[in-house]
């Protein structure tokens, strides 16, 4: 799956258009490398989101090319959240 559909999808960013955006500009890491929007997305991979000061990173545990919003947080296990103190890039 399409790393800014699975994104979408999971409701970890609320439109795929932000999603590609977000992961074109360097925000978005899979297992430590850069991720493009169009990366592919496999279960079990570690993903990193930036989203300002606030820094994500969750196991993909299954994919699913729709799903209700209830069942969204069912496709990731929250592996970290963490605060950053400044606005820049993570350097990996």
């Amino acid at each position: 799956m399409r790393l800014d559909k699975f994104l979408k999808v999971s409701r970890l960013i609320k439109r795929r258009t932000v999603a590609k955006d977000v992961s074109d500009q360097g925000r978005v890491w899979i297992n430590g490398r850069e991720a493009k929007a169009s990366s592919t997305v496999k279960v079990g991979d570690e993903l990193t989101v930036q989203y300002g000061q606030k820094v994500v990173t969750v196991r993909v545990e299954r994919l699913v090319e729709t799903t209700k919003k209830d069942e969204a947080a069912s496709m990731y296990a929250l592996v970290k959240e963490e605060t950053r103190q400044r606005e820049d890039k993570l350097d990996w």
